[in-house]
């Protein structure tokens, strides 16, 4: 494994798991995977990396959310403009991470419904900035650049201007030339419809 400098220690990783799972019909981030709940999985995961400290942005459904979970050491901070889309969660979470650590020199951007995230993947983007020094690590899969992925500081003011229902792809995309892959073989799996979560619980798929 290659060495991880002590600069890592200044990335912090942050959970947007605000929305109101509408395509679902019920909050996704409470839906049960592996004796835990998707949100509480990919929490774990993060704290168990050293992408810290660790950032869960909720919104719809925040109270039975906070009352069913336990965030462990992670700061939760509620958006209260969620339903003005994905770019006001970001706003929120970089805003939080930058309020509680001023000298952090980046974040790692991420979803609560993608159940194949392993803290394995968030310590390679970390890394592969480090040795590569580009300011956007992705997740390659599917063909395509997307989440979880690395943002250098130099970026916060371009995730501050996001509106409405827009995430971090779209900078990824504008910046495609600029932007470092780690491979993230299952990214393209994700939980938004209940089709989704029924194909999941079957285990066809194995982490």
């Amino acid at each position: 494994m290659p060495e991880i400098k002590d600069q890592a220690k200044n990335f912090g990783a942050i959970i947007l798991a605000a929305g109101a799972s509408s395509r679902l019909g019920e909050p996704k981030q409470l839906l049960m995977y592996r004796g835990k709940t998707l949100l509480q999985q990919i929490l774990q995961v993060t704290i168990d990396s050293i992408a810290q400290p660790v950032v869960v942005v909720l919104g719809a459904n925040a109270d039975n959310i906070k009352k069913n979970m336990d965030f462990n050491n992670a700061r939760i901070v509620v958006n209260i403009d969620w339903q003005e889309g994905m770019a006001s969660s970001i706003r929120c979470g970089i805003n939080t991470l930058v309020h509680m650590d001023p000298l952090t020199e980046g974040a790692v951007l991420m979803l609560c419904d993608q159940p194949y995230v392993h803290s394995s993947l968030l310590n390679d983007l970390i890394i592969a900035h480090q040795n590569t020094g580009k300011h956007i690590v992705a997740s390659s899969y599917n063909g395509t650049f997307g989440v979880p992925a690395l943002f250098h500081k130099s970026l916060f003011p371009e995730l501050l201007q996001l509106k409405g229902d827009v995430g971090a792809r779209s900078i990824i995309q504008q910046r495609a030339k600029e932007v470092e892959a780690v491979l993230f073989a299952k990214g393209n799996i994700d939980i938004d419809t209940a089709a989704d979560y029924q194909e999941l619980s079957k285990g066809n798929d194995k982490a």
